[in-house]
């Protein structure tokens, strides 16, 4: 009887001892849910390039890592500095910028919150003479868009050198946006490629100054379709759309920017692929998994952070093989496409 008595009392015990068990995983605190606030350059979401790859990414994040994502729209440069400070003030546990124009405001931001991490598109947190402040809060996320500019300069000098574009002049076009890094980059690597392919090839290249109004852009595409050109490069965000634009209602050729612009107009034979929201999400998922790292990500060919998408277009299949050729000796480091354009 005693005996029966003591199991039983140790089974009760054992049983407290679970529930108790049980209670305190329960009671222990839940798990930290990181916030992350992307601040758009003045293109906004609806630019079908950069900015909204940058919300792709932001969305991934969201979905695979559990963050609270929030985004703030800048509608003029007046605007990045209050954006920023208003996600650091707040203990957000990463702000990104997204452009270029941005890097003075991350700078200068970056330095008054030394306990928030930043991450920015295409620049560093610079100073107002653009040097590099090496902030340890700041990490840089570049791209070579001189290997993406590359891949569809090869498809555009093929073609005029095999006439099978539409006017066949040999001549081609890029309408950048602002003459910036990101965007010299670009058409650096495509005048590079297509005079590789077709060395009598004529490259016009335009700027808009401006990333939003479509119109700017149309007018620039407008001058150089009048001047024979008839494959136009935009490099130039929501502003460039009018250039797609220009190419369809003048039936030539064009090559969109960033993201995958088969959709913006059927006059899209391809696109230059930079990867922003693969960064993007790079950045977010360092900080989460406490790997944060200052200083340059570079995103390439190499790491498949840049590339190309074939549009509104069947591409011969010789053409098809030296676009392959071309990209495999980047990869390996055989060919090096230039970041400054050739004269």
């Amino acid at each position: 009887m005693g005996h029966t008595r003591l199991r039983f009392l140790g089974v009760v015990a054992a049983a407290f001892m679970l529930v108790a068990a049980c209670g305190s995983s329960t009671s222990s605190p839940p798990a930290k849910q990181y916030k992350v606030g992307l601040v758009t350059d003045i293109g906004g979401l609806n630019d079908k390039s950069f900015n909204h790859l940058a919300y792709v990414g932001l969305q991934k994040a969201i979905t695979d890592l559990s963050v609270k994502g929030d985004v703030t729209e800048s509608k003029s440069g007046d605007d990045y500095v209050p954006n920023l400070t208003n996600f650091a003030s707040k203990g957000y546990d990463l702000v990104i910028g997204v452009g270029f124009l941005m890097a003075e405001a991350i700078g200068t931001v970056s330095g008054q919150f030394p306990n928030i991490h930043f991450a920015i598109i295409d620049g560093a947190g610079t100073d107002a003479k653009g040097n590099d402040l090496k902030h340890a809060n700041v990490q840089s996320l570049f791209f070579s868009e001189q290997d993406a500019g590359a891949l569809v300069g090869v498809v555009a000098g093929m073609l005029e050198k095999q006439g099978k574009a539409k006017k066949n002049a040999h001549v081609i076009g890029a309408v950048g946006g602002i003459s910036i890094p990101p965007v010299n980059h670009y058409i650096a690597g495509y005048k590079w490629a297509a005079t590789m392919e077709d060395p009598g090839i004529k490259v016009l290249i335009g700027y808009s100054n401006d990333f939003v109004d479509p119109a700017k852009c149309k007018g620039v595409a407008q001058g150089q379709i009048s001047a024979k050109a008839d494959i136009l490069f935009q490099v130039a965000g929501q502003c460039g759309l009018g250039v797609l634009q220009a190419a369809g209602q003048n039936s030539v050729y064009s090559i969109g920017v960033d993201a995958d612009q088969k959709d913006s107009d059927p006059s899209v034979i391809l696109s230059a692929l930079k990867k922003v929201d693969v960064a993007t999400y790079t950045a977010i998922k360092g900080v989460v998994n406490g790997q944060f790292k200052a200083g340059a990500l570079t995103f390439n060919v190499a790491n498949d952070g840049a590339g190309y998408a074939i549009d509104n277009f069947s591409l011969p299949a010789d053409i098809q093989t030296e676009v392959d050729n071309v990209k495999a000796k980047i990869k390996s480091g055989a060919l090096t496409p230039p970041s400054d354009i050739p004269a």
